[in-house]
């Protein structure tokens, strides 16, 4: 009996490869081609699972011209690129990988929101453009981690390990807004409190962000929340792009409205507002955060053990839409 076909969408471990192949017939994107929509759909054809990377569409229009695709299984913890609404609709279910790249992201959280701060980038430019002639007291100053304010704005998994290192590591006072108030217990190992939006923008020395991205989280910081920081605030995403104003962001960066900003996640990207390109006070990373090699091999292999574990053993790892496994 032949295996079922799956495909890999994107150049991914040569060791997930072998894992997958003991089980399907796999077709790999090893050159890492970025396919257009309809490269994608020809290549799913007759395929039953995708091991997806985040940056593939999997929408209505794609789901209608591949009748056999059963499972898409995204190597990341945010699944945007999910419409689980068509996917439930088609019986097409949708996997991520949450918990594995907790601790990681968090770390690089806590990294992206130092440099910022303490205006390491910035720094750096200047002394390797050969500016660096003496010193002066007041050359790149930045602002206090230790002491200060922590805003948390998304209280999941991530932004509880960004609370615990800023609250137990450096001394801050923690302050968090989510949909939903966390339980005592959380809170008191967070120490962190619950506050409004408003109230958590104006008062942060530093504000992370840490929500999903879905329609109603759409610029959750734009011009009118910008305006709420304090001038001397920081501004950390690690989210997802679309969950910040960019263009909104460079011109308050601009006009030092915030002092700083650290941007792991774009809109569009990978492509970025060229206005950020143009500010100093703002630290770049190419979506990052969870980038260790041991996290992005759990990812990898969470992924796979979800293609495995659905079109194998019928109970799959991590759904995101599971009303599908009620239909079948």
């Amino acid at each position: 009996m032949s295996k079922p076909k799956v495909l890999v969408a994107r150049a991914i471990f040569p060791e997930t490869i072998e894992r997958l192949a003991q089980h399907f017939e796999v077709e790999s994107n090893q050159a890492d081609e970025a396919w257009s929509k309809a490269q994608l759909i020809e290549k799913l054809q007759g395929k039953v699972g995708v091991f997806t990377t985040g940056s593939e569409r999997i929408d209505a229009e794609l789901l209608a011209a591949c009748p056999d695709l059963k499972i898409c299984a995204n190597m990341a913890v945010g699944y945007n690129n999910f419409d689980t609404e068509a996917m439930t609709a088609h019986g097409v279910l949708g996997t991520n990988a949450p918990d594995v790249l907790t601790e990681t992201t968090a770390d690089f959280g806590f990294a992206l929101l130092m440099a910022t701060a303490r205006r390491i980038a910035e720094s750096e430019h200047f002394l390797r453009a050969g500016k660096w002639q003496k010193w002066a007291y007041d050359m790149f100053s930045g602002s206090d981690i230790h002491g200060s304010t922590l805003g948390i704005i998304g209280m999941g998994r991530i932004g509880q390990g960004i609370a615990r290192r800023g609250a137990h590591g450096f001394g801050m006072k923690v302050v968090y807004h989510n949909r939903s108030r966390l339980d005592a217990a959380l809170e008191a190992e967070c120490k962190a409190s619950y506050v409004g939006k408003e109230e958590l923008l104006k008062t942060a020395d530093h504000v992370v962000l840490v929500v999903p991205y879905t329609p109603a989280s759409h610029h959750t910081i734009g011009a009118a929340e910008i305006a709420l920081m304090k001038p001397t605030a920081t501004l950390v995403n690690i989210a997802r792009g679309g969950i910040v104003d960019d263009a909104a962001l460079a011109v308050a960066l601009k006009e030092k409205r915030i002092a700083a900003a650290g941007l792991d996640v774009f809109e569009g990207e990978p492509k970025v507002h060229p206005d950020l390109l143009t500010v100093p006070n703002v630290v770049l990373t190419p979506h990052i955060a969870s980038a260790t090699v041991p996290t992005r091999k759990a990812m990898a292999d969470l992924a796979v053990d979800n293609l495995i574990g659905y079109l194998v053993n019928g109970k799959p790892l991590t759904p995101v839409n599971p009303a599908v496994l009620a239909k079948n």
